[in-house]
């Protein structure tokens, strides 16, 4: 298995403790899954938003483009678009980049505030993460700054390549240079986690199950249900 695979068998829970274990930051809570309801997993592709009127103004005689197309075009497949968003103003993500998104073999696309089309990337079975839905347009509203360099995204500053999971508790961005490190913590957190759950399953009190070995099960004291 590769290392995305690794992760994409882990849940944002056990990813989270395995980063305080090893204190760093990484977990950006409140995303709801909009679009297709599936955990995904891979390498981030970064946008950064800002209200169009932040935006300098392009060349004269620079051909316009829509935000999020430069980082659809250049994604892989396998790949997360994250789209970070300055506020609720208005979509960073619709349908059209959705469907061009998933012909690009894209896993799945993050946003850091509202996303439209939510009932089209559903239909598709795209999953589109984000803080809420809306149907008003970006066009006067959003521009893209930047994309494919570092952005900040929930408080956690994400860099290109880092890899990221999400499903039904969160999202969790890794960075690619501990990578290694925190899947293997992480692999490690849900195997004991599993073994406890047996230990339940077979009648073991709760409160010898869950006692202070499990209190100090992050390798910081940290309960890892809580």
């Amino acid at each position: 298995m590769s290392l995305v695979d690794h992760l994409r068998a882990l849940d944002t829970p056990s990813v989270s403790d395995a980063l305080d274990a090893l204190g760093l930051s990484g977990a950006v809570p409140g995303l709801q899954a909009l679009g297709a309801r599936r955990r995904i997993a891979g390498p981030v592709v970064t946008v950064q938003l800002a209200y169009a009127e932040d935006v300098p103004p392009a060349t004269p005689g620079a051909p316009k483009r829509h935000l999020c197309t430069a980082a659809v075009a250049a994604s892989s497949p396998g790949d997360v678009i994250v789209v970070a968003h300055p506020g609720d103003r208005a979509a960073g993500w619709g349908g059209l980049l959705t469907r061009a998104a998933q012909l690009r073999g894209v896993e799945g696309t993050l946003v850091d505030g509202p996303a439209r089309d939510v009932d089209e990337s559903r239909e598709l079975g795209y999953p589109v993460y984000a803080r809420t839905a809306t149907p008003v347009t970006a066009r006067g509203r959003i521009a893209e700054l930047r994309w494919n360099a570092p952005v900040s995204f929930g408080g956690v500053t994400v860099r290109p390549g880092d890899l990221v999971l999400a499903d039904g508790s969160g999202v969790v961005f890794v960075p690619a240079d501990r990578a290694d490190d925190v899947v293997a913590k992480a692999c490690a957190l849900a195997d004991r986690e599993a073994a406890m759950a047996r230990d339940l399953q077979a009648g073991h009190p709760v409160t010898e199950v869950m006692g202070r070995t499990y209190e100090q099960l992050a390798g910081q004291g940290i309960n890892s249900d809580h």
